[in-house]
């Protein structure tokens, strides 16, 4: 359910700067990150549309994530935990508690659902397995 009440949208850029920084500097993420990302001031306004729609209700954004995360070659499911476990962590981290804990939400949502689509795009003939903590 969307709220636009639940956060304000310098809340929700703030956050995704936050993560995404964090995500640039892991040892693991940030060189896929980089080797896809030519213009990060774009695709940090396009990810704050993202989450301005999931949180609020904007509408903002209108994207298909899911065909972007399929096309990537050599995903793993440690890779989707990663990019969870900092989501968490930013989460934890936000004054917003009640923002906060809708993202961490909607991100376990939706990391499951890029995995479970990677997969079966990746690996037709096998049966998709669920991320462990989602």
């Amino acid at each position: 359910m969307f709220d636009p009440a639940l956060c304000t949208e310098d809340e929700i850029a703030r956050f995704v700067a936050t993560f995404y920084a964090r995500v640039r500097r892991d040892e693991r993420l940030g060189p896929i990150f980089e080797s896809r990302v030519d213009d990060w001031d774009r695709h940090l306004a396009t990810l704050t549309d993202f989450w301005s729609s999931m949180l609020r209700g904007t509408r903002r954004y209108t994207g298909t994530p899911m065909s972007r995360h399929a096309a990537l070659p050599g995903l793993d499911e440690s890779l989707f935990l990663r990019w969870l476990e900092l989501f968490e962590q930013t989460a934890r981290e936000q004054e917003n508690h009640a923002m906060a804990a809708r993202a961490q939400t909607l991100a376990r949502r939706i990391a499951q659902s890029l995995w479970l689509g990677y997969q079966t795009q990746h690996h037709p003939d096998r049966l998709a397995r669920d991320l462990p903590c989602a």
